[in-house]
């Protein structure tokens, strides 16, 4: 359906972030390691090196290396309004997707979704990325990614205590990641804008592509993801005591709950509102990391959705202290003095 594809000049990712994805990453932001994580994250130069070895281990689309696909993810840069990050495509014989990169960003397709997918499920795949660019995930992931290292990095240095409050973090992190994927299960749907595809490539992601795939069916599946949901009687302990053992540690949710996600946003009335052209809109013109500011202390540019600068660590959310301010030097001077520092004014 290329011609009747619809684009969302100045698109928000407000348009498709979901409330659950909002709250558990004001829930992570709010932990106090966090900072001192984003620092050791720059002390370390992780996203240069993650370039490197990246540019060096996968090949990059373009106009001559995987045409098709560079036109994929060009045509979903133009639906979801998002400046073209690089495309990679990596041998792994997994179902997998990724992006990374704060300062270079790139997205990288594992070489079995090509032999599986169709053209218009990569395009909900690349479109399901985009999302990660457009919601301003990008740095978290990266973070989540690590986690374990810097964490044992910060134990060496506090005795173990920096590393015992980092497994709150963890947590809070596999929540925020998998409420995540529903945002960006979101965009993948508006970017191929076929709910039958977005279904089966889901589908695909949990029984694999097989010789049997003409005997796939969405209803069906769509009736196991509505029925594993009821969370009543000794489903809802079943599910509790599974959570505990074992569903916290996962970085993406289960299938069904992918697919049932889908279903009651459709079901929402919100994805036909968007097709027909009435979602919010981004007035930075569809910028990288959706709406953005600057650091106060360092002056980096961040995403709106980033809350500790990467740089330097600076709470970019932190109340703004009360200055006073000197007419005669034209200078800032804390709020508790009475008299100039420079020229004995009084202030």
């Amino acid at each position: 359906m290329p011609n009747t594809r619809r684009t969302f000049p100045l698109i928000s990712a407000n348009a498709f972030i979901s409330s659950t994805d909002k709250l558990a990453l004001d829930n992570l932001q709010k932990m106090p390691i966090l900072p001192l994580i984003l620092r050791k994250f720059n002390e370390w130069t992780i996203d240069n090196l993650l370039y490197a070895s990246n540019s060096a281990e996968s090949i990059r689309c373009s106009e001559q290396q995987f045409p098709t696909l560079y036109r994929l993810l060009k045509e979903s840069c133009a639906v979801l309004d998002v400046p073209e990050p690089e495309l990679y495509v990596r041998y792994n014989p997994t179902y997998n997707a990724y992006t990374s990169g704060v300062n270079r960003t790139y997205i990288v397709l594992h070489s079995a979704l090509l032999d599986a997918f169709s053209e218009d499920e990569l395009r909900y795949i690349i479109g399901h990325e985009l999302g990660h660019i457009k919601c301003g995930h990008v740095l978290y992931l990266m973070l989540a990614r690590l986690l374990m290292p810097i964490l044992e990095e910060i134990g060496s240095v506090t005795l173990g205590l920096g590393k015992l409050a980092g497994m709150g973090l963890m947590v809070g992190f596999m929540e925020w990641m998998r409420q995540a994927e529903f945002s960006c299960d979101r965009a993948g749907l508006l970017v191929c804008q076929d709910v039958e595809v977005a279904l089966n490539a889901t589908l695909k992601l949990g029984a694999g592509s097989t010789h049997y795939n003409s005997e796939m069916n969405i209803e069906a599946f769509l009736e196991q993801a509505r029925q594993h949901s009821d969370n009543t009687g000794l489903n809802g302990v079943s599910k509790a005591v599974l959570f505990m053992l074992y569903t916290w540690q996962l970085d993406h949710p289960q299938v069904v709950y992918r697919a049932k996600g889908l279903d009651d946003w459709i079901k929402s009335g919100d994805y036909a509102k968007i097709l027909n052209g009435h979602y919010p809109q981004d007035g930075t013109g569809g910028a990288q990391m959706g709406a953005q500011h600057n650091c106060p202390k360092c002056g980096t540019t961040l995403s709106v959705t980033i809350r500790y600068c990467p740089e330097c660590g600076e709470d970019t959310q932190a109340s703004p202290v009360p200055k006073k301010h000197c007419e005669y030097c034209n200078i800032d001077l804390p709020s508790n003095v009475r008299f100039c520092t420079h020229c004995g004014n009084r202030v």
